[in-house]
């Protein structure tokens, strides 16, 4: 089922489309910085690997913590709790491997440009309210994981210098796409009104 015909809400769907594709532009802005400077030879360090991490894990906790206090659908629920189990230790992870390496998490254009739009896409999510909110919160987890598992595989696995930390960044890939797997078997659950 579309969405134009799972809705008869014009203007709330509207909304919450325009929100995601926002997200997806935010986002993909954002790492197309890391990706440019990758091929241009000034590829993002190991300690700014570190510093992109955890600012993407905290962000999606943050978004997760947000829809726990929003929402009462179980399904979105479920998902948000994953979020927040999954990606704190995600960043517990790194952190420590940091630490092992003697790897300081640096703030770099691409995790100072992620806190910023995450700060924006929050203040739009948090205006949302019942199922206006639950589309935004999901559709925006679905591309936010989708430039995840992107940027992973094609920006921070190959400028990754220490194999550790390039051998972490390729075992975090599938957890992030069963993550956009069930980011999408949710969102296919709110289209259809299955929740």
């Amino acid at each position: 089922m579309t969405k134009e015909m799972g809705t008869t809400n014009t203007g709330t769907q509207g909304r919450y489309r325009a929100l995601w594709i926002a997200a997806t532009m935010i986002f993909a802005a954002a790492l197309h910085t890391a990706k440019a400077n990758a091929q241009g030879g000034g590829a993002p360090s190991d300690p700014q690997i570190v510093g992109i991490v955890v600012a993407a894990d905290q962000i999606d906790i943050d978004y997760a913590k947000l829809a726990m206090s929003k929402t009462k659908n179980k399904q979105v629920t479920d998902f948000a709790q994953q979020m927040i189990t999954d990606h704190s230790s995600v960043s517990k992870a790194v952190t420590g491997l940091a630490g092992k390496l003697s790897l300081s998490p640096e703030d770099s254009e691409t995790s100072n440009s992620l806190k910023a739009q995450a700060q924006q896409m929050t203040q739009k999510l948090q205006g949302l309210q019942g199922k206006a909110f639950e589309r935004a919160y999901i559709d925006n987890e679905v591309s936010y994981h989708q430039a995840v598992v992107n940027a992973t595989k094609t920006v921070l696995v190959p400028s990754a210098q220490d194999a550790e930390l390039k051998s972490a960044l390729q075992g975090a890939v599938p957890l992030f796409e069963g993550h956009l797997q069930h980011a999408q078997r949710v969102q296919s659950a709110i289209e259809g009104g299955g929740q």
